[in-house]
């Protein structure tokens, strides 16, 4: 087999690999073929010329992404291979007959050894999301390997990249169909509730998978509750709340956009429920204006404060400033879901940013449960960066 492009790897470096680590940095490389570019498949040799690894490469400090430890094609057999272990993985915990969700992640990048790729499902509308150019270069193989492998259940394939790929690699990605076509509005289920999925404006692939389990959960002890859902996007945690019967359920977002889909879905779920309301509002200058005791269930689920370790500090930053003021204004008993999805915030960063704020406030804080993706988001054991959502469910007295 022959790759024209080769890299070479300081001595020693080849540790990480043989643990089975998916990345090569920068600073690893002895030796690199000169007209190596964004997207390229890379053969990887050790210093004493053994072959390691083949990947594709990027320009900056994750240089290589790995996609196999064998010296093997990269070419449709290897794409249908991956894709089809993918879907199966999904068929085994039963999600492509659950009557009642019908949304849930089909390919999670390393965790399903194909980095860079995220595919989403909503009942038969596949939104494909590229984060890097190499597998951008095998869009048709990925496109004809998922037709073949869903069969009937794949009623289109939309591709939303445009924002995702690396902006100094030139290519300029379309947001458009690569199979079939949908009307704008298309809704599918997640734990029976009906969701208008934004597939084309909204972010992600039009809506957070990552969070069902921690949604049901949110449903499970409403209950009788007064519920703020902060960062609430399109509603997917009030709607829970409401189907959990909480008493009253406030939802909070910043864009007008968001929170005028998360009223139609109320509305569309739950028409006659009264006991829902918007507000188009910064969380935090909220949150300072709170009156003590309002609410006795509050999530905080933000955006990623931070996408590359050097803004790690500033996103502990932020997640100390809403989440002190939630453990200290929540009521006596009251519920807290918070979250990071911050690839860059460890777990244990993550807790003791929490700690300082419980111990702050001069409340009692317990921990109930540790909250983190679904099943549908597998994490290599080789690659401990992909537990990128972490969250916690606290007790305040």
């Amino acid at each position: 087999m022959t790759h024209t492009k080769q890299a070479i790897l300081y001595s020693g470096k080849e540790k990480s690999l043989s643990r089975r680590h998916p990345w090569i940095f920068s600073g690893a490389l002895k030796h690199h073929d000169k007209d190596i570019e964004e997207g390229d498949i890379v053969r990887v040799f050790s210093d004493k010329g053994e072959f390691l690894c083949i990947g594709h490469w990027q320009n900056g400090s994750i240089a290589i992404k790995i996609l196999s430890f064998e010296d093997e094609p990269i070419n449709q057999d290897f794409v249908s291979q991956r894709i089809r272990a993918a879907v199966s993985m999904r068929r085994l915990q039963g999600l492509f007959t659950d009557e009642h969700t019908t949304i849930f992640r089909l390919v999670n990048g390393e965790g399903d050894f194909m980095p860079s790729l995220i595919v989403d499902y909503y009942d038969g509308l596949v939104v494909v999301q590229f984060h890097g150019v190499g597998m951008y270069r095998l869009k048709e193989e990925i496109k004809k390997a998922l037709q073949d492998t869903l069969q009937s259940n794949c009623k289109a394939i939309y591709c939303k990249s445009s924002s995702t790929l690396p902006k100094q690699a030139g290519i300029i990605a379309k947001d458009e169909f690569m199979f079939g076509t949908l009307e704008e509005d298309w809704y599918a289920l997640e734990n029976g509730i009906r969701y208008k999925i934004d597939y084309a404006l909204g972010q992600k692939t039009g809506f957070f998978i990552d969070q069902r389990d921690n949604r049901k959960l949110v449903c499970e002890m409403s209950e009788g509750r007064t519920v703020l859902n902060a960062f609430a996007y399109t509603g997917g945690f009030s709607l829970s709340a409401i189907k959990g019967k909480a008493k009253e359920v406030v939802s909070m977002d910043i864009s007008a956009r968001a929170t005028a889909i998360c009223d139609k879905n109320v509305a569309e779920n739950f028409p006659q429920a009264n006991n829902h309301r918007s507000i188009t509002a910064d969380v935090l200058d909220y949150m300072e204006q709170m009156e003590k005791g309002r609410y006795d269930l509050i999530i905080l689920d933000p955006p990623a404060f931070a996408k590359h370790q050097r803004h790690t500090q500033q996103a502990l930053k932020g997640y100390r400033a809403i989440n002190r003021k939630a453990i200290e204004k929540i009521a006596s008993g009251g519920l807290l879901f918070t979250f990071s999805c911050s690839q860059a915030v460890s777990s244990e960063e993550f807790a003791t940013m929490l700690f300082s704020c419980a111990a702050l406030s001069g409340r009692k804080v317990r921990i109930i449960k540790r909250l983190e993706a679904g099943l549908d988001h597998p994490q290599s054991i080789f690659h401990p960066e992909g537990e990128y959502l972490k969250g916690l469910l606290l007790y305040v007295e």
